[in-house]
């Protein structure tokens, strides 16, 4: 309960700044346009598929980081959608009548599917979790790996942000092995003390999350919306420099950040009544370089 009420605390502070409730509001009015909406939903399956299943995202920077965040990712995303229907009790699993050798899934009070415990299903269902764990394992070495080596990373890394989370993941995946561990290899041994151990490290997880880079997991999919801004600023009228009269940029992008950087305080219209916004970015070198010869009354510069 703590952990949801810190991120959902966190998302509404999110979307009260000003450029993230712009992109908000923006997209989900993009997204709604009823003219667009079959061909919204289309793409929003295909970006669900490039961003969220693959990541190709990801993929662009490094080859090992996709590797380790597609790990994490899916191990993390597979052993939540059997753990929190688990506990919350939409899901459970019944032996069918007296045939106790075969077992039934019940989806919300509904029966899914049966299978029998020698089948090929029965160990995947009963070892989906280790299997989650596996995954988060090897994304967490993986992760560790790039880490140790590349100096980039070394640089800029730190416990908090960088390395805490990848231990939390661990300690939770590890500890959860050692249960199965324990019930197959060595008859229930600590088990109890496993099974403690275990909770523990679950709570310190569920307990960072509204507070550590984990908070991604719930701001990644807005970025979605952020697709069909960039699109539509493409597709509609281009700004034109009020200078050299270039085109530089979606007129929709420059009006949002005027409208923005007045949110937050920032004047930057001219004295003749233009904005600073409507210039681009080459001009405005021009206009830094001018104005570093007034202010040097042109001595020292070639």
């Amino acid at each position: 309960m703590f952990s949801a009420f810190g991120l959902g605390y966190r998302y509404a502070m999110w979307l009260t700044k000003p450029p993230t409730r712009r992109y908000w509001r923006r997209g989900w009015g993009l997204f709604f346009a009823p003219s667009r909406i079959a061909g919204n939903l289309s793409r929003l399956a295909a970006l669900f598929v490039v961003n969220i299943v693959a990541q190709r995202f990801i993929e662009k920077r490094s080859p090992l980081r996709w590797a380790a965040h597609w790990c994490l990712a899916w191990g993390c995303v597979l052993a939540a959608a059997v753990t929190f229907p688990l506990s919350f009790g939409w899901v459970h699993f019944e032996t069918a009548g007296d045939a106790l050798e075969r077992y039934q899934a019940f989806v919300f009070g509904l029966h899914v599917f049966s299978f029998d415990l020698d089948s090929a299903i029965a160990p995947v269902v009963f070892n989906v979790l280790d299997i989650s764990a596996v995954l988060v394992i090897a994304g967490v070495t993986l992760a560790m790996w790039r880490r140790g080596r590349d100096r980039g990373a070394l640089a800029v890394q730190q416990l908090g942000d960088d390395l805490l989370p990848l231990v939390l993941l661990f300690s939770v995946s590890i500890t959860g092995l050692f249960l199965t561990v324990s019930t197959h290899l060595m008859r229930g041994l600590h088990f109890v003390f496993l099974s403690q151990l275990h909770a523990v490290t679950v709570i310190f997880t569920l307990l960072y999350l509204p507070f550590g880079k984990f908070f991604h997991i719930f701001q990644r999919p807005a970025n979605l919306g952020v697709q069909y801004y960039k699109q539509e600023g493409a597709d509609g009228e281009q700004a034109k420099c009020g200078r050299c009269g270039d085109a530089f940029g979606s007129r929709l992008q420059v009006e949002d950040l005027k409208t923005v950087l007045a949110q937050l305080g920032v004047d930057q219209s001219m004295p003749d009544g233009s904005h600073y916004q409507d210039i681009c970015p080459k001009c405005r070198r021009r206009l830094l370089a001018t104005n570093q010869l007034d202010a040097l009354d042109g001595n020292g510069f070639i």
